[in-house]
């Protein structure tokens, strides 16, 4: 089937809840869009708050306490919300996102020389009485390896070995700094071999339909053309340039006429971050509008399925509210009513 581009925007935010909300805990959320992006505590929030209709976000807090939800670098090398059976898939899956991220890194190049056998052997020792905050890990293995700058160390270590980000950090409204332990003494899951193709159709299920690069660029994980296409069991469907989009069989198609209400995001949402031509939710010269020299410049706006607007949090309200376009009354009232239900969250 031919899909055109308003079609597969229609299709992105149904899969991925935008088009209207659900009911259900964020834990069961996060498993089904297979995790979502943490670098800071707060997005996970506002991309919770976006699909479910009454987030509680005490309850995100007590998954993390009780480790049914997990903060762990994997997609992208990025850190994100999963739950403990994908923390110990995805982070074996993504090792070579890391090993690219190691060497570019200038941070960790005054400690690529040491022997990694021997400083992941260390790091275990350090490790051996239970988790450690980063600046204790960085001065015991400095200790070990003088002539090493100590940051320099903890990101080594936070690079090659498999340590999850430890509660109160991620948890609502709560302070503290980075805490680590091993993924798997930590969710009492052993590491596993990902089955890559299972991956793929969930991903599909949540952003398809896709192509292999597609997944690529949700991932990091490179070399993936041969695995989709060996994949008899997916459908395929064509864009409007005649690309081969990938789906699995049951596969929802929107109606591209679908209403698609305003939506208030965080930076760097699913929905941004997960095609490689980015074009899903907006058009290239709106992208500019957001993209800085370092990244995005501020939290984002969809109207109507695309970005419309730029905003920020100051004191724990919507301000710096910036629209590329005009709104009509109705998409006004819906940014209205969207601002006023975020304000309201951000006051729990």
């Amino acid at each position: 089937m031919k899909l055109t581009r308003r079609a597969l925007n229609r299709t992105l935010l149904h899969r991925q809840q935008l088009l209207e909300r659900t009911t259900g805990s964020p834990s069961a959320l996060v498993t089904r869009l297979v995790g979502l992006q943490a670098q800071e505590s707060l997005p996970p929030y506002l991309s919770l708050a976006a699909r479910l209709d009454d987030l509680d976000p005490l309850e995100v807090s007590q998954a993390l306490a009780e480790r049914r939800l997990v903060r762990i670098g994997c997609l992208r090398g990025t850190i994100h919300l999963v739950e403990p059976d994908d923390a110990v898939t995805l982070r074996p899956w993504t090792e070579p996102v890391r090993e690219r991220e190691m060497k570019a890194s200038q941070v960790v190049r005054p400690a690529l020389g040491l022997d990694r056998e021997r400083f992941v052997a260390e790091l275990g020792e350090v490790l051996a009485d239970g988790p450690l905050g980063q600046p204790e890990i960085c001065a015991r293995l400095a200790q070990r390896h003088p002539d090493v700058p100590p940051t320099a160390l903890g990101q080594l270590a936070r690079v090659l070995a498999p340590l999850a980000q430890l509660p109160p950090r991620g948890c609502w409204k709560a302070s503290g700094g980075v805490v680590y332990d091993y993924v798997d003494r930590w969710t009492g899951r052993p590491l596993a071999e990902p089955d890559v193709q299972e991956i793929v159709r969930r991903y599909l299920a949540a952003f398809g339909p896709a192509s292999a690069a597609d997944v690529t660029t949700w991932s990091g994980v490179t070399r993936l053309g041969p695995v989709v296409a060996a994949m008899d069991d997916l459908v395929r469907h064509t864009d409007e340039s005649g690309r081969v989009l990938f789906d699995i069989p049951d596969g929802p198609l929107a109606d591209e006429d679908a209403p698609a209400p305003v939506r208030l995001l965080g930076t760097y949402d699913n929905v941004w971050l997960s095609h490689a031509a980015r074009d899903r939710v907006t058009e290239p010269e709106k992208r500019r509008a957001w993209m800085g020299v370092n990244g995005g410049v501020a939290n984002v706006i969809l109207v109507d399925g695309w970005l419309e607007g730029l905003w920020r949090i100051e004191d724990g309200r919507v301000s710096d509210v910036s629209l590329l376009r005009s709104l009509t009354a109705g998409e006004r009232a819906g940014l209205d009513e969207e601002i006023s239900r975020l304000e309201t969250l951000l006051a729990r």
